[in-house]
């Protein structure tokens, strides 16, 4: 759990560098940096999209997942739910953006090959390599990020802690649970999560993310019911 425990850390450190920073930023840059960061994610999102649709073996379960996860995730009101929880003690146009901001984090933090590959290859073979990239890039991303939305955004480090060490515990109980297959739709489903994350922070489409995080189960349990038949 060392790239782990380093790469939450680095979030928090970057959060609070960013947060510091938050205080000295205008207005106008604070909407430069929102759009940067709403290209960014959809640079990111598409990328991690389109280069695992070659590995699918199942090329339309991405729209099933999407479909039957988005529905459930919306009977759930998971985005509701979680931007009322953020937002809860204060009110306005910051506060909201910081629910979306945080949304956009986690998923940009949890969903990539560093984030979900690293903690299987720490688990199978010692080798932090890539969880420590992945902190690197996290320290860059959560200083930019908490320096336009604020303190707030130190929320998704616990979430990264809990995600990366799911992946630990699976690898360390069986080595042959997270397939490469898996990891591919995996990896297409979350792609298109953080592209919408992208369009919510460009202000082009609120896609309501959050509510498609039931998503990332469906490929899981078909990849399951398939092991089992």
């Amino acid at each position: 759990m060392t790239g782990t425990i380093v790469n939450t850390c680095t979030i928090i450190a970057g959060t609070l560098i960013g947060a510091w920073l938050h205080r000295g930023v205008k207005e106008k840059y604070k909407t430069v940096l929102y759009n940067g960061l709403g290209l960014a994610s959809l640079a990111i999102g598409l990328n991690a999209t389109i280069t695992n649709f070659p590995k699918s073996e199942y090329p339309v379960l991405f729209i099933v997942a999407l479909a039957v996860g988005g529905v459930f995730g919306t009977w759930l009101d998971i985005d509701g739910h979680f931007k009322r929880l953020v937002n809860k003690r204060s009110k306005g146009e910051t506060e909201v953006r910081l629910g979306d901001g945080l949304a956009t984090a986690i998923l940009l933090y949890c969903i990539g090959p560093l984030s979900m590959l690293g903690p299987v290859i720490s688990a199978l073979k010692g080798d932090h390599t890539f969880l420590f990239t992945n902190a690197t890039l996290d320290f860059v991303s959560s200083t930019i990020f908490a320096s336009t939305y604020g303190l707030g955004m130190v929320l998704a480090a616990p979430v990264l802690f809990c995600w990366q060490g799911m992946f630990y515990l699976i690898a360390m109980l069986s080595s042959t649970a997270i397939s490469e297959a898996l990891m591919a739709e995996l990896l297409i489903v979350g792609g298109l999560m953080i592209t919408g994350s992208g369009l919510a922070l460009l202000s082009l489409k609120d896609c309501k993310t959050l509510n498609l995080l039931p998503s990332l189960l469906v490929p899981v349990v078909w990849f399951l019911l398939k092991s089992l038949i």
